[in-house]
This record gives C-alpha cells, structure tokens and sequence, in this order.
C-alpha cells in the first residue's frame, strides 16, 4: 500500500484552480501545474496526492523491470487497490491525471455502492476554464461508448497575441470545404501553440471532441497511424488492419485531429488523407515546417510576431501592447520576477525583438538570459544569436532547449542538395532574386543543381520565405536567425571563399548592367532593383575592400564604385559612396587605368553635390593627368564637365562657361551624346547667373529636345527644374512654370530621387512667395531642407533657407528672418557660392534695414554690387523691385551723402567684414585705417575677437550639445563645427569644453 505522500495537489472548487501543499506544515508552494517548473518538481519527489475533480489519487514513481523510472496512480475503493500506468514526467499533466482519477472512478462505480458519475456540464465547463481561458483540457462525459475524445497538452502561461491567427483558424476550420489545414511555419514560430489555441476556441465545434498527437518522436512514417491509433485508444482487430478499425470507429465522429510536427514523416501523410476520405466528419489540423502537398491540403502560414519600426518608435504606451515585447516580459519575469518594461529599456527590447525576427522562441530564450544579461547589454550580444540563445526547460523537447538545436532539426532533415543550397542562399543579405541564385551556383561552376526545384522545396519546409512580387522575377529571403545559421554551416562546408567571390561578381554585373539605363527610359525600374538589393551591393563592396587588403587587385572594388555612383545619387547615398571610393582610391593610388579615372570621376560627382569643390578640383587634376597619359577623351570631357559645374556654382561664371564649351567639344569628338545634352543644362544655368536670359532659354530648349531624345527621365526632369528657376528668377509666367515644375517633379518621385524632389520643391516655393503664398512656401522650403539634409546636398539647402527668411520677412518676423539669412549665408560661404553669397547679402539688408539699422544695411548691398560685378552675376529681375523699394526708403532716411558713403564702404569690404561692420563711425576709422580685415577682428564687441559663427558654436557647447547636434542646429557639417572649436579655443586660451563653457558662463554669454 503506497505511503502517506509528502506534497498534495488539489482542485479548489471555490477559487476554479489547482494548488500544491506541503502536507508537513500545509504551505501552498509556488510551483504552477502544468508549467515549466511543474515538470521539473518531480524530479525531486517519489509520491506526492492528487486531489482532482473526480476523485483522489496517490502518483508515485517506481521502477519497471525493463529499467527506468516511470509513474503510476493509485486509488483505494474498499477492499480493491486499483493501479494505472502515467507514463514519465512529462505525461504528468492535469488532463492526463484528471483523465485518469475519472477512468478509475467510473471502474470503480461497479465495485462499489456508488453511481456511476454522470455528466456534470457545469463542472465540464469549470475545468475547461481552468487555471486560464486559453487552456484546453479534457471534457467529462457520462457514456464511456460515446464520450468525447479532449486530449490537448495544457498550457498555463497566458496566450499572447495573435487573436486574428486564430480567429482565421478558426474561420478556415468551420469550413465545410477544408478538411485538412496545415499551420505551416519554420521553427520556433509557435505552430504548436497557436493549434492549441485554436482547439480551445473550438472546442464545441465537434461533439466528438479533439485529439493532439505529438509526431515529433517518430521518426518511422509506418508508426504514425499506430501512433494516432493509440491516442485516440482504437486498437487493431482480428478482422481488420489498424487503419481499417479507424476508419470504421472515425466514420461517424465529429472530430478533429490535430497532428503536430508532422514534417519528419511528411511520406505518411497519404494514409491520413486516406483516413479523411473514410471519415467525411473527421477534420485534421496539421503542424508542419513543410508543406505536405496533399490534395486535401489548406495552408495557413504562420507568420512572425508583428514587430515596431525603429526608424518610427512607436510611443511607450503602444509599444508595450506590441505581442512580441509583451512576450518577452511575461517570460523574463518566470526568471526574475521583479522585470518590467519600462521606457528607459523599452527600445533596447524591441531591438531585441526585431533582432530575432519576431520568432517567439527566439524571444523566449532571450529573455530567459535577463536573469543575467539587463537588456542594452543581451542586444549588443545578439550578435551572435546562436550562442546565446540558449538554455530552454529541460522539460522541453532537446529541439526547443536552443535556438540552435531548432534550426539544426530542420537542417537535418533536409537532403545534401537542398543542404548546400540552404547554405549558399546565407550570403544573401536581405533576400534575392531568383536569378542572383541562379548566377551563383553558375559562378562556383555548378550546372547540375535544379535552382527553382530545390528553392520550391525549401520554401515548402519554411526555411525561406516569398517576398511579394516586386518586379519580373520572384524574390526569395531568409530570417536572420536562419541566415545565421546557414553562414555557420556555409563557412564549415569550406565553400564561403568561392561563394562569396560568385556574389560579388554577380551584383558587379548587376550594377554595371544598371549604369548605362541610368540615362535612359528604365530609370525608375532600375532605381528600385537596385534599392531592393542595396544590402547584397553593400555586402558585395566590403568584401571587395576585404579582399583588396588581403593583397588582391582593387579592379573590383574600383568598378562597382564606378558603376554605383547614379544609384549612390539618386537615391540620397551620397556620404556611404564617397566613403568607399575615399578608400578605395588611397588604397590603389598609382595605379594607372581606365577604371581608376572612371572612379576619380564618380567621387568627382558626388563632391560636386555636396559642395566639396576643392576635393573636385584634386579628383579632376589627378583625372585629367591620367587621360592624358592614357590618351582618353571621354575621361577628360568628364572631369572637365566636373570643373565647369563646379565653377558655375562657386560664382566664377566666366570659367564655366570656358570649362563646359570645352566638354561639348571633347564630347562631340567621342560621340557621346548625353555628356553633350547635360553640358548644355549647365551651360543654360550659367547664362541664366550672367543674366543673360535669352541664351540660357535656348541652351535649356535644346538641352530638353536631347534628353528627351534619349528617353532620360532624370535629365529631363532636372533640366525642367533649372529651366523653371530661370523662369522664376525672370518673372516669367507662373502657370508656365508650375506646368514645368509638375512634370519635373513626377519624373523625380518616379525614379525615386530625393535630391530632385528636393530641388523641385525649392523652385516651386519660390515661385508660389512670389505669388503672396507664404504658408505654401514656407511648407515647400521645409520638405525641401529635410531632403537636402537626407541626401547631403548643401546647394539646395542655402536656396531653400533663404526662401524660410523672406516668409519670415513677409509675416514680419525680423528676428526668424534676421536668423534664417545668417544661417543661409553661413552656409553660402562655407560653399563659396558667390551668387549665393551675394543674394543672401541683399535679403539680409532688407531685414537689418527694416529693423532701424540703415547704415549696416547699406553697406551690405554695396558689399553685394560690388560682389555682383566682380563676378558678372547681375541682380535677378524679380528681386528688382523689393531691392528698389527698400534701397530708396534708407537713401531717403539717411540722405544722400551718408547713404553714398555707407555704400562705398561696404564696397570695400569682403563678406565676411560687412557682416561685421554694424558701426558705423568705427567702420569708417577701419577702413582707413589700413587692411580691413585685421581692424574689423580688433574692434568686434565679441570677446577674444570671436566671430558670430564662433559665439553661434560656443553658446551652444555651453548648453551641453555634442558636436553632432551642434551641426544639426546651426546646418553645417560635423568637421566645420570641429575646426570652429579648435579656433575658439585658440583665441579663447582654452583646452577643453569644459573651460570654454565656463568661460561662456563667466561673459554672460548664454
């Protein structure tokens, strides 16, 4: 007879839940049934009571003659003994001992006085509710002929999201057509637990109940139908084979099967559809990583858990509701109990969440390491997903303890051939298209493996995935959890050299394939195929830099640098292709070839956009003295168009001009036809600076009529643009312009060029302020600036500021005005932009003049005439009537005499010296003096002679902001900021910020 037991576990009908006591002092434990912790308890106890819903039991654990230790339950009814088998820990479940205690007890109600138990509904509904809404046990019944089958596992932690999941199951399932749906998934997804879900929430659905069947054991396809068999209690007969008995007890059962991980004995799947044609009211529920393919088959992908957006945060409030962080912090308190999430680690957590792809699993392990790891510390290691994703319950199936041990069984069970093609797909980097797999097996030279079958079949056992269509070809990626993986397993086949080389070539190829449609009609589809293997190209660049270390030739990196330079400006990747062909070019300097001055060109361009015309300059010199050596032509029509575009934009117009006339030549000379057409757009710009309109119409026409010709959506919209400013600037018809712009700007958004978008909007938001439309300039100027500063093009920036002062001037707020045109001309003369520099000289006049400054006011137009002849550049027209306005009222309140002399003065004076000269009889005893530039520094009120810029930059270290954000706020670049903090600190006699602030402080200067 079994021992008094030590512990007790007890239905409390009044509470509706289950708790463990120790009968030695009658304490209530922690331990939950059913949970983690439930199943590791026993391994410390030999007996403990059960005393469930209907009846009492003692469990003890013994062992069997074969070896082992399993359990067994025990129950006294008079003089009899009863005995029934468990099973081992794992089968020690509330179903499977509820189960039990009933069968014993209904046995028993023969022996005894006692009636058979009947049919409790409200009991049934009681234990169905219990511990949690989301738990599915077994339902009491009172005929043992026609009872329900309700054999599911129990899970006690919560249910955490995917309600729509389930709700489509459920819909799906209800049915009649669907008689068998798979949870298709790859592990680690949670297939399990959401058809356990589902299940619960069907639960009255079939009058015949469900059944569960873990197929994960089993590795033989011919012991699946026993296995099935056996949990549904049918046995084989004399007359009849296993499945013929099913048939015969299914036929007429309500019922549905739920079959989990089915995928390892996928080849027994026809007997189950077999069994479904037999049974026309049985229905199967299927988890699988690999699609079955059986005629009966209805497939449900589950997907990752829903994850925020990094780039867009979602606020505290909602991110906490987001089912993957809420997951982890019901899992990292089973751990440490006193974790929450918090806004202080709530990003950290969901970069976590992110990291692991929104695989629960993943997130699971992950937050099982908080015990150790706070959450910045166990991001920064994930890294390295695969060893620190580690450490499930022992309880759980040995490929549920490690993230590893989950892929691996999926690893295992695929082919050699599906294998090596597993592993090659892991040096894709955000995906591919079918073609790129294609062109990589070519390039190890493999021309026997069948790429779209094996891709078939690995997207049937879910370790890929189908991105939607995109464009002609299927496109096809990987979890990085997965991907992770199968670089593991790439680098230990020995094949990682020889697939990464296929890789590279192969967006090479691409890119250069791409470079010559980049002036043609297939901008836009070309724009976005590179857009979408952005990541490979990246991959494919740092392994060309990789490999050009190691002591191979740097012709690969020095061609895709050539070949990405239209994608690089188009799409805002300025500073990310300058840094690589930075490199690239140190690295290979001496090398004399085709290739090398092709690159010096593409880095030409793109500092050129950014305004960095001396590395221009440096790019073209070296350029041009390799043509020469080289007798290439194209080249040196390249770098000088460079040198002419350039030239137009820091104000020397003459040199231009001389510069771009010669680019026509050479490019005549070697027929090249787009190099023509752009040269005439920048010709057309400079005659427009010059004021000479009428030639820069026509230059602009017949640069449209070229573009055009050759179907080159990007020249034509940035001719339309330039043509409109022109037009613009000459008070040209808005309508006409508007029509221009609009063109302009739906051929930019179609390619997806954000430097266009933005120039386009600066030229319309000039053009609507002229037409009294502040509100709608003022929002043009402001997307305008936010693109510019995306893309890194400064140029743009300065218009688009400018155009911010005059709606602060038009709305009379001196002060934004007065602040707006010293950022813009900060920004002008940090470029050298003399027309810039010149235009933002004038608006700020207007300003300081309205604000009872006159003197200062004149000496800065006289500051920008001078300007305006020194470099040939006139007034445009449509500024002509302000500047006549506001230029007569100061001659009229100064008088003549002064207004002469203030204006002679500022004449004098450089840019840098007239935004200084506020006073005027100081000014004056400055200029004569001797040189100006050395007076102005002695007599600024700012102490230690520091400059606007500089004081700008000093107030705000002061206020504690980082170099970075001091860039941001006065919009000029991190290394400008730096050189402003080496100078002050010289002047100021100070080493560090901390000395400086307080000086800062010490001057009231803040």
């Amino acid at each position: 007879m079994p021992k008094a037991a030590p512990y007790r576990l007890t239905w409390d009908s009044e509470q509706e839940v289950y708790t463990l006591c120790d009968n030695s002092d009658e304490r209530v434990l922690s331990v939950i049934p059913d949970s983690q912790e439930w199943f590791a308890f026993p391994a410390n106890i030999t007996s403990f009571s059960f005393c469930g819903q209907h009846g009492q039991l003692t469990i003890r654990q013994e062992a069997r003659p074969g070896g082992g230790l399993y359990w067994y339950a025990y129950r006294r009814t008079g003089k009899r003994m009863v005995k029934k088998y468990l099973g081992r820990t794992l089968e020690l479940t509330l179903a499977h001992l509820e189960e039990v205690a009933r069968e014993i007890a209904a046995s028993s109600a023969f022996h005894s006085k006692q009636k058979p138990l009947t049919r409790d509904p409200s009991l049934e509904q009681a234990y169905l509710s219990s511990p949690a809404p989301s738990i599915v046990n077994e339902a009491l019944h009172s005929s043992p002929k026609s009872k329900p089958v309700w054999k599911t596992p129990a899970f006690l932690p919560p249910f955490v999201g995917r309600q729509q999941e389930v709700a489509a199951i459920c819909a799906l399932i209800s049915r009649p057509e669907v008689r068998m749906l798979t949870l298709w998934g790859t592990g680690g997804i949670g297939k399990t637990r959401l058809a356990i879900e589902a299940v619960g929430m069907m639960r009255t659905s079939f009058a015949d109940g469900a059944c569960f069947v873990g197929l994960a054991p089993i590795n033989d396809p011919d012991l699946v139908i026993p296995t099935i068999a056996r949990a549904l209690g049918i046995q084989e007969t004399e007359e009849r084979s296993l499945i013929e008995q099913m048939q015969a007890e299914l036929h007429e059962k309500h019922l549905l099967l739920v079959l989990d991980n089915l995928e390892q004995v996928a080849t027994s799947t026809p007997t189950v559809e077999e069994l479904l044609l037999a049974c026309p009211y049985v229905k199967v529920l299927v988890t699988s990583r690999e699609v079955l393919r059986l005629q009966a088959e209805r497939l449900f992908l589950v997907p990752p858990f829903t994850l925020p957006n990094l780039n867009e945060l979602p606020e505290y409030e909602v991110l906490v509701r987001y089912a993957a962080i809420v997951l982890f912090q019901q899992r990292a308190q089973v751990v440490t109990p006193a974790f929450h999430v918090t806004p202080a680690n709530a990003r950290a957590i969901a970069e976590i969440c992110v990291r692991l792809d929104g695989l629960p699993l993943a997130i699971e392990l992950a937050a099982a390491r908080i015990r150790l790891l706070p959450p910045q510390a166990l991001l920064s290691r994930l890294v390295s997903r695969l060893r620190v994703l580690t450490g499930g319950a022992r309880t759980l199936p040995t490929r549920q303890q490690t993230l590893r041990n989950t892929l691996q069984w999926s690893y295992d069970l695929l082919d050699a051939q599906e294998q090596q093609l597993f592993r090659r797909l892991s040096i894709f980097v955000g995906g591919c298209e079918l073609l790129a797999v294609e062109a990589l097996c070519r390039g190890v030279g493999d021309q026997t493996t069948d790429v779209l079958n094996v891709i078939a079949s690995l997207l049937d056992k879910s370790l890929i995935l189908q991105d939607e269509q995109a464009g002609d070809e299927p496109r096809f990626r990987m979890l990085e959890t997965m991907r992770e993986f199968g670089l593991e397993a790439l680098v230990a086949s020995g094949e990682i050299e020889a697939i990464q080389q296929a890789h590279a070539n192969y967006y090479l190829e691409l890119s250069e394939e791409a470079e010559p449609e980049w002036e043609g009609p297939q901008q836009a589809a070309w724009s976005e195929r590179l857009e979408r293997e952005h990541n490979n190209v990246r991959a494919a660049m740092q392994w060309s830099l990789e490999r050009g270390e190691t002591g191979h030739d740097w012709e690969l990196a020095l061609r895709l640098g050539v070949a990405l330079r239209r994608f690089w400006q188009v799409r805002g990747y300025l500073s990310e292709g300058r840094t690589f062909l930075e490199q690239v070019l140190a690295k290979s300097a001496g090398i004399v070839a085709a290739v090398r001055v092709k690159a010096l060109i593409a880095l030409g361009h793109i500092a050129v956009i950014q305004s960095d015309f001396d590395r221009v300059e440096a790019a073209c010199k070296e350029s041009l003295a390799l043509c020469q050596e080289l007798g290439n032509i194209a080249g040196s029509a390249g770098a000088l168009y460079l040198l002419g575009w350039a030239s137009w934009m820091r104000g020397d117009l003459s040199a231009a001009r001389a510069q771009l006339e010669q680019t026509v030549a050479l490019s005549r000379q070697v027929g090249d036809k787009t190099g023509i057409a752009w040269s005439f757009m920048h010709l057309g710009i400079t005659a427009g600076r010059q004021g000479n309109y009428a030639t820069g119409r026509t230059l602009f026409e017949e640069n449209l009529t070229r573009q055009r010709e050759l179907g080159n959506k990007r020249g034509i919209a940035f001719s339309l643009c330039c043509f409109a400013l022109m037009l613009v600037d000459t008070q040209n018809d808005l309508a006409t312009v508007r029509s221009l712009l609009e063109e302009s700007l739906a051929l930019f958004r179609e390619i997806g060029d954000k430097w266009g978008v933005a120039s386009t909007c600066m030229v319309l938001g000039r053009a609507v302020l002229q037409q009294g439309d502040v509100t709608t300039a003022r929002s043009l100027a402001e997307e305008s600036v936010r693109l510019c500063r995306e893309v890194g093009h400064r140029w743009d920036t300065i218009q688009s500021i400018a155009i911010l002062a005059k709606v602060a001037d038009a709305q009379h707020d001196q002060e934004a005005a007065l602040a707006l045109y010293q950022k813009s001309l900060d920004l002008a003369r940090e470029v050298g932009d003399k027309v810039m520099i010149a235009s933002g000289l004038e608006g700020l006049a207007g300003v300081v003049a309205t604000r009872g400054e006159p003197v200062w006011a004149t000496r800065l137009w006289g500051a920008a005439t001078a300007l305006r002849d020194t470099i040939g550049a006139p007034m445009p027209p449509i500024e002509h009537a302000s500047y006549e306005r506001a230029t007569t009222a100061v001659r009229m309140h100064l008088g003549g005499n002064a207004f002469a002399a203030a204006w002679a003065e500022g004449r004098e004076m450089t840019p840098g010296q007239v935004l200084l000269a506020r006073d005027l009889d100081t000014t004056r005893q400055q200029i004569s003096a001797g040189p100006v530039a050395a007076s102005l520094a002695k007599a600024s009120h700012y102490p230690a002679g520091l400059t606007v810029r500089e004081l700008e930059v000093l107030r705000l270290v002061a206020q504690g902001l980082t170099d970075m954000q001091v860039a941001e706020q006065l919009i000029i670049s991190p290394r400008t900021v730096n050189s402003h903090l080496t100078s002050m600190y010289n002047k100021l006699g100070v080493d560090s910020r901390t000395a400086a602030t307080r000086f800062a402080f010490e001057h009231g200067l803040v």
